[in-house]
């Protein structure tokens, strides 16, 4: 069965649908019991140490998971992302482009589908049958995203897990699913989590190991993951196209502003962390953020390699709870 790799979200209906396995390559590298290994192999490799260590994981892990091509993300993900397939080219990795329109052109977004189609020699609807069957297990991991923040039986590490998961649902939708069902059947037969400071986690997907269980060991308890949660698609459509329109990730920094502001109000935040990757764009982005998320404390936490927080990490998040706690307790007297 066709193994193709991809380096973000894409429409993963298309393989899907061909029959071909996807396999997201941030998870492969994350998930992997060394991945401090595929770093190193990258820059053995040649790549320089100032790059995102996702993109050198990301080399790592395809070379890894033997894959025979990669869907890679040229606009709207990773600006590193353009030279990482053609250096995987050079190791007889086959690239198939992908572009997100800046401005969410509808015509645009659909031509690019329409050669996702052509090349895995399905046909579009083909894709939008596909779409109708992932959609059932995208609306059971909203389902564990309410667990979360709604009725607090599930962990911040809990629902990051299963929602960054939806990018590729682990390459066997069959098996996934049974997970899923699993997981909820148990998450619906505990006691609600001791009332803690709720935290939003925005930006990408940590690469510390360890960042969610130490905030729960400070008092507090992430109940919204930013784009984990855009990875499972969380708006009611059912145009394939509009769908990934309204995916805000790959967009301008407003949009998701304003779905974070969104959820923020709903879940009772009291505070966020913003997690930055070193020597990546989106480092910017803090800047926005700060600006538009003024009423609610932030603390940005930036990450290079895997593995534990660090300990001066630590001490910025301990001080973060504690002045949350500080002002919960002031508000409640």
């Amino acid at each position: 069965m066709r193994r193709v790799g991809i380096t973000t979200t894409i429409p993963a209906e298309f393989i899907f649908a061909a029959g071909g396995v996807p396999v997201d390559l941030n998870n492969i590298f994350i998930a992997d019991a060394a991945p401090m290994g595929m770093l190193e192999r990258a820059e053995r490799g040649g790549l320089p140490r100032a790059v995102c260590g996702w993109i050198k994981g990301m080399y790592g892990a395809a070379l890894a998971a033997n894959v025979e091509s990669v869907i890679a993300v040229s606009d709207g993900d990773c600006s590193h992302t353009r030279s990482l397939a053609e250096i995987l080219g050079t190791e007889g990795v086959k690239s198939i482009p992908f572009a997100y329109p800046y401005d969410r052109d509808y015509g645009l977004l659909k031509r690019q589908m329409d050669k996702l189609a052509a090349f895995f020699g399905i046909t579009f609807a083909d894709a939008e049958a596909m779409m109708r069957r992932m959609d059932r297990i995208r609306k059971k991991l909203h389902r564990i995203d309410e667990m979360t923040w709604r009725e607090n039986t599930v962990t911040g590490f809990e629902n990051h897990l299963f929602l960054v998961s939806a990018s590729d649902m682990d390459g066997d939708m069959e098996r996934f699913e049974q997970k899923v069902d699993a997981f909820m059947a148990e998450a619906a037969a505990r006691e609600p989590l001791p009332q803690t400071i709720r935290l939003a986690y925005i930006g990408v997907p940590p690469i510390f190991t360890d960042i969610y269980q130490f905030l729960e060991t400070r008092g507090a308890r992430v109940i919204f993951n930013e784009v984990q949660r855009q990875f499972t698609f969380p708006f009611e459509t059912g145009d394939l196209v509009e769908r990934y329109r309204r995916y805000t990730y790959p967009y301008d920094v407003f949009s998701r502003v304003r779905d974070i502001e969104a959820e923020i109000s709903r879940r009772g935040v009291h505070g966020v962390v913003h997690y930055v990757q070193s020597f990546c764009h989106h480092q910017m982005e803090d800047v926005v953020f700060r600006k538009h998320l003024a009423g609610l404390p932030l603390l940005t936490v930036e990450g290079d390699a895997p593995g534990p927080l660090d300990a001066r990490t630590r001490l910025r998040i301990e001080g973060f709870c504690e002045m949350l706690g500080s002002k919960r307790r002031k508000a409640a007297s």
